[in-house]
């Protein structure tokens, strides 16, 4: 298959180029200036000229808290491109994977969130997000949606790198132990998108890897994973804050669990535990002299 993956050089779309690569299919990974997500036009034309089998749109403005002042930005990113591809996919008969996220949600369930339960983001991101799913539908009924959170990798910036830099930093270390989530290891996403696009899977899902923790809790264990894999660090200590005490620009969801077990049922080997990912992520990261 021809596979078109947008947002190359992100986390995720870095882990998706490998994955579809190293499968055989014949792989497109345009760079910004040839599919520029500020220009909603350029998009749809490109992507019309790729004529792709699957658009796996990894593309999207993340910075969470800077969306709160570049309103603009995030929507035309993350809504109206994503609207455009979708649309330009549709004319010519291709499908689309969107990627999208936890954020959508407000965090105040006490039970996972499922792909039916109602979205409700408490900042631009989110409803930036949020809007880009409902334009992707509108332009395609039958694409796919797959939601993921707390996502980290080898490649791109992330929680576990920026817990590690400051370790190796020794400086202190002071993270919310009041937002719980499941972190996610870009790679795992990556081959859940491929089991996906095999089985032409249609409609939401969700996925992250199993079990779930607190940001106190992941940095604790990203701590400790690195001092076993051999990572120099120069401070061993994570102080636990509530989130009052780390003020952002953006809401945060409390609770960001998300409930897998209609895509476990698409896959063919049980979803990995989170603490399992984190340990092979960082001893590749440990490998990997230009990763940091």
């Amino acid at each position: 298959m021809r596979i078109l993956v947008t947002g190359s050089t992100g986390q995720i779309g870095f882990e998706v180029l490998r994955e579809f690569s190293q499968s055989g299919h014949d792989v497109i990974a345009p760079v910004r200036q040839e599919l520029d997500f500020l220009n909603p036009g350029q998009v749809a034309d490109r992507v019309r000229r790729f004529q792709a089998d699957w658009v796996i749109n990894c593309a999207a403005y993340t910075q969470v808290d800077r969306a709160e002042s570049e309103v603009e930005q995030a929507f035309v990113i993350n809504r109206d491109s994503a609207a455009r591809l979708a649309g330009a996919v549709a004319d010519y008969g291709g499908n689309v994977l969107q990627v999208s996220t936890d954020f959508v949600f407000d965090g105040k369930q006490s039970r996972p969130y499922r792909e039916e339960d109602e979205a409700h983001p408490l900042g631009v991101y989110g409803r930036s997000k949020w809007e880009g799913e409902q334009a992707v539908r509108t332009a395609l009924p039958e694409a796919t949606i797959l939601r993921t959170a707390w996502v980290y990798g080898v490649h791109g910036h992330n929680f576990v790198k920026t817990i590690l830099r400051v370790a190796r930093e020794g400086k202190p270390l002071r993270v919310v132990n009041d937002q719980l989530g499941s972190p996610t290891w870009a790679r795992d996403i990556a081959g859940a998108i491929g089991t996906l696009v095999q089985n032409r899977a249609r409609g939401t899902y969700h996925y992250t890897n199993d079990g779930s923790t607190s940001w106190h809790g992941f940095a604790t264990a990203i701590i400790e994973g690195a001092i076993e894999t051999g990572i120099k660090l120069k401070t061993d200590k994570v102080e636990a804050i509530p989130t009052s005490g780390y003020p952002t620009p953006a809401r945060r969801p409390g609770y960001s669990v998300l409930d897998t077990r209609k895509i476990q049922s698409c896959l063919a080997a049980p979803i990995p535990p989170w603490h399992d990912s984190l340990t092979r992520m960082l001893k590749e990261l440990h490998s990997c002299t230009d990763c940091w």
